[in-house]
């Protein structure tokens, strides 16, 4: 009876290690980093930061953009759920000298939207759509859990919560247009990869969004005029714009 009995406690013991490990693998933190580039020169970088837990994805994006005319940064930090809705998300940002914080979250069945800007405070409620991405200006987080939204919903009933100021508007929630192209193609850190070609319409605006065979994002090509996001060691053959492919080696590309 010992020899069965010890088989079956190496047995639990290796299931209960291959639960550990499998919950282990689905912690592992994903993340990219970006270029941020204008008529094909680097003027910035940003990056993002996916954690995954037993309740869902917290995650972190980064962005800081440096040329003449626009100083910009941002810092978010948001919590989703297991199926990427927004449960809470907060930015810190500055345009120019001039320091913005917003936070939102649903509250009943509204989003609450706050925006903190020059001295003054003001709050927003918005109509809440479960697949609604936060989308600040030049953010790859929130570009890539749209992606993943876009996968689950089968390209439909998105929405994207504009965190904007506009005169006594505070805030807005557009409903988004996605639509799908051929795949094209690209390399990712010097290897071949299939690049899938989505194009998203947001209140009259469009961002040309690549990904890769993993739903990651690869580029975008921003409504701003002459801006993208491009993935560090990602390049689209050809590319998508005359010289959008910045010099991923000079020092304005540097993280």
């Amino acid at each position: 009876m010992q020899k069965p009995m010890n088989q079956l406690v190496s047995r639990i013991a290796f299931l209960y290690f291959a639960v550990v490990l499998a919950f282990s693998t689905a912690c592992v933190a994903q993340s990219g980093a970006f270029i941020v580039s204008q008529h094909g020169h680097a003027v910035g970088t940003a990056s993002y930061n996916f954690t995954a837990g037993p309740k869902g994805y917290s995650s972190t994006s980064v962005v800081r953009i440096a040329m003449q005319g626009l100083d910009y940064s941002l810092s978010k930090t948001e919590i989703l759920s297991t199926a990427n809705h927004l449960r809470h998300v907060q930015l810190s940002g500055a345009v120019n000298g001039s320091a913005v914080n917003v936070t939102a979250a649903p509250d009943a069945a509204q989003i609450l939207l706050n925006i903190s800007a020059n001295g003054h405070s003001n709050t927003a409620r918005l109509a809440q759509h479960s697949a609604a991405v936060f989308l600040a200006d030049f953010d790859p987080g929130a570009l890539e859990t749209l992606l993943a939204l876009a996968v689950a919903s089968n390209n439909a009933d998105l929405w994207a919560i504009l965190p904007k100021q506009t005169g006594s508007q505070i805030g807005s929630i557009e409903a988004i247009e996605l639509a799908t192209y051929a795949d094209e193609k690209g390399t990712l850190d010097g290897k071949q990869v299939v690049v899938h070609h989505l194009v998203a319409n947001i209140a009259g605006e469009s961002t040309q969004l690549f990904s890769g065979p993993e739903n990651q994002l690869l580029q975008a090509e921003l409504p701003q005029q002459g801006f993208a996001l491009i993935r560090k060691g990602f390049a689209l053959t050809p590319p998508a714009k005359a010289g959008a492919a910045p010099d991923q080696s000079g020092p304005s590309a540097q993280q």
